[in-house]
């Protein structure tokens, strides 16, 4: 069975569920009882995209037919011969777009896509080069969130005295902020002429940025038991209360040893609100790592292998270019990309992710 067979025999079954499905919401008996109501309810609309774009997808190939059985009719109305020639090219057009769009439907859904992320941003090697890059990053990061309507919130922050950032982590929310920034975890690298190179020679730095689906209460479970909570001063700009008050928070898991911390905020209590949402990230993360390792010796389930020490991605600032090592992508756009503009990187990634896990799919 050919893979175009194969999704359309998935798409028959799924379609005559759907009916099923429809006959069962008009019992009575059913619809008085409103818990099953509601869960019927729920898969209908889950596959109620998927049946309309298979229908306009059995509606094309019916077109197809039609036009080449009058182009190949015999029939001397040059009028509608020259429609269906042109009718018919739209339509070979069109067929292998919804049928793309067909097999990304029936990808089983990213249960974290709809999730805010936690985003950590950390300077590699380069020194000070390193640190500015990650700031800009940061920025860049921060732009795109704006031209979402999405809500950026610094966690902590790691400044140097150049205007770099060591470190900086930043909880991201709004609607489906981890389906669109979950291909950037990795290292990225930066080649450019620094300012302080006095003789125009080309360096290379590097950052690493983890994107972190945030974990609710109800994904991870804490044992207040198993946390180790420290207050100090915070450092660095915010005023003498800052300064003079222990309002900043250290919290360190220690099961797992992770730590993290939070001195953005004056008050210790949303401090210690901020470092938790962190935690349990971080925590979500490390769970999800394990399971990872677990399988990744039988199958692959994201571009490239999910190391973080992979390098995904190069911005050559004398070339203007940025390029997706992953999927051999490049953009002569830097400019526009460092200023948030990263809808095609993304986009690309997303469909690059959605044809592998289709063929992973198909041969499974």
């Amino acid at each position: 069975m050919s893979h175009e067979d194969a999704v359309l025999k998935q798409l028959v079954q799924i379609e005559i569920n759907f009916k099923q499905l429809l006959e069962k919401m008009s019992d009575p008996e059913v619809a008085a009882d409103m818990t099953k109501y509601q869960e019927l309810a729920k898969k209908h609309a889950e596959m109620d995209t998927i049946v309309k774009t298979y229908q306009e997808y059995k509606q094309l190939k019916e077109d197809l037919d039609e036009y080449e059985s009058i182009l190949s009719g015999g029939e001397t109305d040059q009028d509608l011969l020259e429609m269906a020639r042109e009718s018919l090219a739209e339509v070979k057009e069109a067929l292998p777009k919804q049928f793309q769009t067909l097999q990304r439907l029936l990808l089983p859904k990213d249960p974290n896509d709809g999730k805010n992320v936690v985003l950590e941003i950390r300077a590699g090697t380069g020194g000070d080069e390193a640190t500015l890059f990650a700031a800009e990053m940061f920025r860049a990061y921060g732009r795109f969130s704006e031209s979402k309507r999405w809500k950026t919130s610094i966690s902590s922050v790691n400044e140097t005295g150049v205007g770099g950032f060591k470190e900086v982590t930043c909880v991201i929310e709004g609607r489906d902020v981890y389906s669109a920034l979950k291909f950037e975890s990795g290292t990225h690298r930066v080649q450019r002429v620094p300012q302080t190179e006095t003789q125009g020679r080309v360096h290379t730095s590097a950052i690493t940025v983890a994107v972190l689906p945030e974990a609710e209460e109800i994904d991870i479970k804490i044992d207040p038991k198993e946390l180790r909570i420290d207050t100090y001063r915070s450092s660095g700009a915010g005023g003498q209360h800052v300064n003079t008050t222990d309002s900043a928070v250290r919290i360190t898991h220690l099961p797992t040893g992770v730590v993290v911390s939070c001195q953005d905020e004056k008050s210790q209590i949303k401090n210690r609100d901020k470092a938790m949402r962190v935690l349990r990230a971080r925590l979500l993360e490390h769970e999800s790592q394990q399971q990872h390792e677990k399988i990744a010796s039988e199958r692959k389930t994201q571009i490239g292998s999910g190391d973080r020490s992979e390098k995904i991605r190069t911005y050559n600032f004398p070339q203007g270019r940025v390029t997706d090592h992953r999927i051999k992508v490049t953009l002569y756009r830097l400019t526009e990309f460092m200023n948030g503009d990263m809808d095609d990187m993304i986009n690309a990634c997303r469909s690059a992710f959605e044809a592998k896990r289709i063929q992973e799919q198909f041969e499974e």
